[in-house]
């Protein structure tokens, strides 16, 4: 009897051995962002042109749009899509600047106290066309100020997220068809 309980136990060490000395998933290269964002020129309304799809946004079909205002030190999110239904999803939030990250990093609430990285990972200079990711590359969008966004600027802003580690194949386009206003 004392010899099985030491091999069983000295069946568990290997096994836990082996865990712990097995490879582990490479951590993500890092992420790098816009040096700076001014958040007073970002504020405003944005509409998704693309987007990596994920499972917060699996009822918007449409016409997705996201709005940001200044709130002293936070920064308002709403964010509005069409349902399939034909009926406006609105979702409010606020987001908080990571600091040291020039505005460049927030993280984002929509269920407190759940938040979310929201990185600018590319934003023309006349802020009218940006790449939104995060560090896992498992959520990204392309914004525009406009519904309809220049075919070489979106294709631009796509090779830009491939060169960051994103899979260009897997992005949706949004249609935008109408306002929500």
């Amino acid at each position: 009897m004392p010899f099985m309980k030491l091999n069983r136990h000295l069946l568990t060490l290997l096994c836990l051995s082996a865990l712990c000395s097995a490879p582990q998933a490479a951590e993500p290269a890092p992420l790098p962002t816009v040096t700076a964002v001014d958040l007073q020129r970002y504020a405003g309304a944005w509409y998704e042109i693309a987007l990596l799809p994920n499972r917060f946004q699996k009822q918007c079909v449409a016409d997705t749009q996201a709005r940001y205002r200044l709130e002293g030190s936070r920064v308002e999110v709403i964010n509005r899509c069409r349902t399939a239904k034909g009926e406006v999803d609105r979702t409010a939030g606020h987001a908080k600047v990571v600091e040291g990250s020039g505005n460049a990093k927030l993280r984002v609430t929509f269920f407190w106290p759940f938040y979310g990285n929201y990185w600018v990972l590319d934003l023309d200079e006349d802020y009218r066309h940006v790449l939104i990711g995060e560090p896992s590359r498992q959520y990204a969008w392309v914004l525009s100020r406009t519904p309809q966004m220049d075919e070489a600027q979106l294709q631009k802003l796509l090779s830009r997220a491939a060169e960051l580690g994103f899979d260009r194949n897997a992005f949706q386009r949004t249609p935008q068809t109408q306002p929500l206003d």
